[in-house]
């Protein structure tokens, strides 16, 4: 049974980030609390080899274990564990910034189902996205979903993201893989979902990256094709 006192889950897939969970948390949990939120962290762990589990029950939050690899696959773990009415999303890398969750909260407070972050329109640090994804892959890939599903949303990669659990249930998500950030919009945009974009600072990460940008890339254009002829049968 849920903890219906529980606002706000923020949830955050980890993949051997022992570098930075610790202060994503640390992030996410203080400014929890300067907001006056009853909120609570849940980390959708992915097979991590390091120290990242033992990192997050020491600082005390809910940890969920996902041994099917995959970032759709520790998201979805990780939302069926959440408690609270909304869901903050937003990786352990420490690339998105916990401190900035007001901003993806407020809109959900006031009608809109899901928050999408846009770090192009934000403040994007030096070596936070390589130069090929940047402007080549991210526009690309963007600018195909936008055709394909008539969405406005300009950086459909981002993730840094916010929802309602109505919202959550409506988008029936189910994909494992990268194309999860794509399904999401998706889903959203076919379930006449209100939907905001909002410009967010976006950082260089710690460790290595766990993006293959051709694979992936491909995960999204077939996935994406696939719904587009999906929806005219």
């Amino acid at each position: 049974m849920k903890n219906q006192s529980i606002e706000v889950s923020v949830v955050m897939p980890c993949l051997n980030e022992q570098k930075t969970l610790g202060t994503c948390i640390e992030k996410a949990e203080r400014t929890l609390n300067t907001l006056g939120i009853q909120g609570e962290v849940v980390v959708a762990d992915n097979g991590s080899t390091d120290e990242s589990v033992a990192i997050a029950e020491r600082l005390g939050v809910c940890v969920v274990h996902q041994p099917l690899r995959g970032y759709g696959a520790a998201y979805l773990a990780g939302f069926a564990a959440a408690q609270g009415k909304f869901i903050v999303m937003g990786d352990a890398d420490d690339t998105y910034d916990f401190t900035d969750l007001e901003r993806f909260i407020t809109p959900l407070r006031n009608g809109y189902d899901l928050v999408i972050g846009n770090r192009f329109k934000g403040k994007m640090l030096p070596g936070a996205m390589p130069w090929a994804r940047r402007y080549i892959g991210n526009p690309i890939l963007s600018g195909i979903l936008r055709w394909l599903f008539g969405t406005s949303i300009s950086d459909s990669h981002c993730g840094m993201r916010s929802f309602t659990t109505d919202a959550y249930t409506r988008m029936s998500l189910q994909t494992t893989g990268m194309e999860f950030a794509s399904e999401m919009i998706i889903k959203a945009v076919q379930a006449n979902l209100k939907i905001l974009e909002i410009p967010i600072n976006y950082y260089p990460r710690a460790g290595e990256s766990k993006l293959n940008p051709i694979r992936d890339a491909a995960r999204h254009i077939r996935f994406m094709l696939k719904c587009k002829v999906a929806d005219k049968i």
